[in-house]
Order: C-alpha cells, then sequence, then structure tokens
C-alpha cells in the first residue's frame, strides 16, 4: 500500500517530467473520495488523490489522474483557464496525456434521494414528484391552474430509506 510520501514524490516526477514545473505544495490520498478520482483545492494548492483509484485501477490510472490534477495546479498558479470547460485546461490535459475521466468504483454510486413527495392537481389529476416539500398554497397545477394537493409517499414506499421518515 503507497503512502503519503511515495504519493508526494511521484507527483513531484511527473510534474517536472510533463509539464519541466516542479510541484511545491502536499499531495495525500483521501480514502473518502469514492466518485471522483482526485481534487485540486485553489487557496492551498493542494491535491488529493483517492487511493481507491489506485487499488482498483493501478497507477497507469492514478498517473491519468494525477497528470489531471496537475493540469489544473500549473494553470491556476500560471493565472490561465484551469477550470475544466476552459480551453488552456483541455489543450494542456491532451497534451501531456492526462486522463479527462476515472473509473467508476463498484459499490460507490452516489445516492440517488428519492421523491418524497406527490402534488396532485384536483382538477386534471396531474401528478407531480417532488424530493421536497412544497407550500400547495402558492403554486398551481402547471396544466390547468387547478389547486393542488400535497401527499406524502409513505416510508414503505421508499426502499432506500434515505431522508428522515414521513410521517
Amino acid at each position: 500500500m503507497m503512502e503519503d510520501g511515495e504519493l508526494q514524490a511521484w507527483v513531484e516526477r511527473v510534474s517536472l517530467r510533463d509539464f519541466g514545473l516542479p510541484f511545491r505544495h502536499k499531495a495525500t490520498f483521501n480514502d473518502r473520495l469514492t466518485v471522483t478520482g482526485g481534487r485540486y483545492f485553489t487557496r492551498t494548492h493542494n491535491i488529493e488523490i483517492s487511493r481507491r483509484q489506485l487499488e482498483q485501477f493501478g497507477e497507469e490510472a492514478v498517473e491519468g489522474i494525477i497528470k489531471h490534477e496537475l493540469c489544473h495546479y500549473h494553470l491556476h498558479l500560471g493565472k490561465k483557464g484551469y477550470r475544466h470547460r476552459d480551453r488552456d485546461f483541455k489543450e494542456l490535459l491532451r497534451k501531456v496525456g492526462g486522463s479527462r475521466y476515472c473509473g467508476a468504483i463498484p459499490g460507490a454510486a452516489r445516492k440517488k434521494e428519492p421523491y418524497r413527495y406527490r402534488l396532485t392537481c384536483a382538477d386534471c389529476g396531474m401528478e407531480y414528484l417532488r424530493k421536497r416539500k412544497v407550500n400547495v398554497r402558492k403554486y398551481v397545477c402547471g396544466r390547468c391552474r387547478g389547486r393542488l394537493r400535497l401527499v406524502a409517499i409513505a416510508p414503505a414506499a421508499n426502499p432506500s430509506g434515505f431522508g428522515p421518515a414521513i410521517p
């Protein structure tokens, strides 16, 4: 299992080899990262890498993630476009061969919050599903402008159990 010191040295080597610039901040593993491969912090200029990516996909995949985060790092410090949508970022990422996306870790899917409320129109019967409670006095049906009724979906119909129980 690789330690933070080894990751730091690896990031410094990749930075010098592929970017021709030194990496002067901290690179660490973050065991809590599941749906993202790494993070660059604009305030501290530190980089975090998902240890799970290394365990699941190996060093080649993590090197692509390191290059991706180093693109953010060097462009931000160089006062250039460092965001995913910026041309500078896309060009540098392509030039150094960094990865645009990382592999999905099995069993680490994003939690999808289920619908907890059903709004029903009293006139036409149109149904709207909502995750948050809606003030039915404030809104009307989008189809016929009729009054809405709020119906809470029972917890039994909510198999994930995500969120508080609905009375």
